[in-house]
């Protein structure tokens, strides 16, 4: 003979956990409190599980809201990256760089290579990460960033330095140098690389190599030695290649 059911009067509790604002576990509360009764689980094991529960809630919030804070594209993560169509790049080293370790020493990590190859993929899967892991984030396309530092070109370095692109614990900068930059432009960039060199975290992805550079920051060697000094002091390079992600997809778009 089954014992009767418990009938469990939970509003008061439901209140009270409300009002100290643990929205989370006021959801979990039945059905965690209904599993207990019918467990038999000890009280501790059930308030554990209800913690979990606000904690994990409040977690998965934290997420979704600086995910949209840092305007990352959506649906690119490092855990559906296809490392088996790009040989080239090794996942041992990408997965090295989740851990975050780079982003907690101000460090940057340059990929570059063809069009099509999935840095920008890679970038943002680990900004997507880097927020996981508890890190503010901003992503960019390059040519976002210049028209920002344009349009704050005149401002006082203690108003600078809050601005996203300054604080943020990990600048995403993505699709650089499809065009070349003004010599106004490339030195709004210089400071900005200045600002940030050991003071936060860069990832960076180009279609161009290191040796040209110079064409693409206004022709100006002495510039872009200077940037790329700080930008690779500390840097982790990706020389990425392989075949087009794009084409492939179309190779297979023609056949079907």
């Amino acid at each position: 003979m089954t014992a009767p059911r418990v009938k469990l009067d939970i509003d008061a509790t439901r209140e009270k956990l409300g009002a100290l604002g643990l929205s989370h576990a006021v959801e979990a509360l039945e059905g965690l409190l209904s599993d207990a009764v019918r467990s038999e689980m000890p009280a501790h094991a059930f308030l554990e599980r209800l913690l979990d529960a606000e904690r994990s809630g409040r977690e998965e919030r934290r997420v979704r809201t600086m995910l949209k804070t840092a305007k990352i594209p959506t649906g690119v993560t490092l855990e559906n990256f296809d490392f088996a169509f790009q040989p080239a790049i090794e996942r041992s080293r990408i997965e090295t760089l989740a851990t975050g370790a780079w982003i907690r020493n101000g460090e940057v990590v340059l990929m570059q290579g063809p069009p099509g190859l999935g840095k920008s993929h890679l970038l943002c899967g680990l900004g997507i990460r880097a927020i996981q892991l508890g890190f503010s984030a901003q992503y960019f396309r390059f040519d976002e960033l210049l028209t920002a530092l344009r349009a704050d070109a005149h401002l006082p370095p203690t108003r600078l330095k809050k601005r996203k692109y300054m604080s943020t614990a990990l600048l995403l900068i993505d699709e650089m140098g499809y065009d070349p930059m003004s010599r106004d432009d490339a030195s709004l960039f210089f400071r900005l690389v200045s600002y940030r060199y050991g003071r936060g975290a860069m990832g960076i992805t180009t279609n161009k190599s290191i040796r040209d550079w110079t064409e693409l920051l206004a022709g100006d060697e002495v510039l872009a030695t200077a940037i790329l000094d700080r930008l690779l002091h500390r840097a982790h390079v990706l020389n990425i290649k392989g075949r087009s992600y794009r084409l492939r997809d179309l190779e297979e778009a023609l056949r079907a």
